[in-house]
């Protein structure tokens, strides 16, 4: 088997809600992905979802891979970091390298007729999952409807709220959130976490938790502070009782490494479309070698759950269930608050070929997620009794 090219198509899509977190607080309903085909000359092709912003560097990349053996994964995966190496995987480059690289794996599984999770050696297809909103837009009602349908339906007895701006409105959130999932899965005490997104100081981030904690039992507090904030990060580590969750945004192995030389994380968050399969892996066993879990970021499809499902140290995975695969098909299911992977070959999905034509656009809308999407003007503000840091 040899890789012949690469075809992608960009298409868009309405959510069932909108979407939006601190920095992004009115949402978005429109999101736009870039499908990937990774062709060869015998029948399997590999699949993978990326960015729009990753499209022009996965057709370069992917030049380089033209005659090669797409089974041979890891080489591949060194190949593209070699050839990226001077401008780094920062961005659009790490995007593209994590597709080509889930592309070459979802081929590599084809090829011997096997899902993912058994090609990496795993034992078991059942991944622990938590629900997240994505809820900054939503009301109190549909919050609620949100987290109690994920728990009812869903088994979900976790879940993650998005916070923020403004403190009392935080904690009233949570509450909801605290009582949707108790009373959905018929669990008392639900595993709660909180996600700031980079938008708090260090500073901010101590007191804005710690009030939060005077109620609340957190498992996480996600991105309490910017993600290159090493000594802030580890500073909010040692000042709250919650661990420290952060990563997603991290697109190569080194750039966990000074967060965890300077214990600035507790939970780390890989994204398998930012590493790609093989880079999320080597995230996973860094992170155990320093005896700390990580737990995968969501993706459509949820098919970063492959991995999950063969390290040891994965705590849950994020299950958003905001219509993302509406061009996909796929029969990873959620049941009893997990992710149970199919055993269908390869990374467990396909493209409706037809709702892909369907839904296909040259170019992202002004108002879909990627393009409204902006670090905010007031990330950082002061507020009475805190010092900026």
């Amino acid at each position: 088997m040899r890789i012949t090219g690469v075809r992608t198509v960009l298409y868009e899509y309405t959510t069932v809600r909108p979407i939006g977190d601190v920095q992004l607080p009115g949402g978005a309903e429109i999101t736009t992905d870039l499908a990937v085909f990774l062709l060869t000359d015998e029948e399997p092709v590999g699949l993978a979802i990326s960015s729009p912003g990753a499209r022009p560097v996965i057709h370069s990349l992917a030049e380089s891979l033209v005659g090669c053996d797409p089974r041979e994964v890891r080489a591949l995966y060194e190949l593209m970091l070699r050839i990226t190496f001077k401008s780094g995987t920062g961005g659009a480059i790490g995007a593209a390298i994590g597709a080509l690289d889930c592309a070459l794996w979802d081929l590599r599984a084809k090829a011997r007729a096997l899902p993912l999770w058994r090609e990496l050696g795993g034992d078991s297809n059942r991944v622990a999952a938590y629900a997240s909103g994505l809820d900054a837009p939503l009301d109190d009602d549909a919050l609620v409807t949100y987290y109690r349908g994920m728990a009812t339906r869903y088994g979900m007895s976790a879940g993650k709220l998005k916070v923020g701006r403004e403190p009392e409105r935080d904690l009233e959130r949570l509450r909801l959130l605290r009582d949707a999932l108790s009373v959905g899965a018929g669990q008392p005490q639900p595993s709660l976490m909180v996600d700031a997104n980079e938008f708090w100081t260090p500073k901010q981030a101590i007191r804005r938790i710690r009030a939060l904690e005077r109620e609340f039992d957190l498992v996480w507090v996600e991105e309490p502070a910017r993600r290159d904030d090493h000594r802030g990060l580890a500073r909010v580590s040692r000042g709250i009782s919650a661990a420290v969750a952060t990563g997603e945004n991290l697109s190569s192995v080194g750039q966990f490494m000074p967060l965890l030389l300077h214990e600035a994380v507790d939970v780390v968050q890989p994204s398998v479309q930012q590493l790609g399969i093989t880079g999320a892996l080597r995230v996973a066993e860094l992170a155990d070698a320093f005896s700390l879990p990580i737990a995968l970021v969501n993706c459509p499809g949820r098919y970063a759950a492959h991995v999950a499902a063969v390290v040891p140290n994965h705590l849950a995975m994020e299950v958003v269930d905001a219509g993302r695969d509406a061009v996909i098909a796929t029969d990873h299911r959620l049941e009893g608050g997990s992710i149970l992977l199919s055993d269908a070959p390869g990374l467990g999905f396909s493209f409706d070929e037809g709702q892909l034509a369907a839904h296909a656009v040259d170019t992202p809308s002004a108002g879909s997620q990627g393009r409204a999407y902006r670090r905010s003007r007031d990330s950082g503000i002061s507020e009475p009794g805190l010092a900026n840091s």
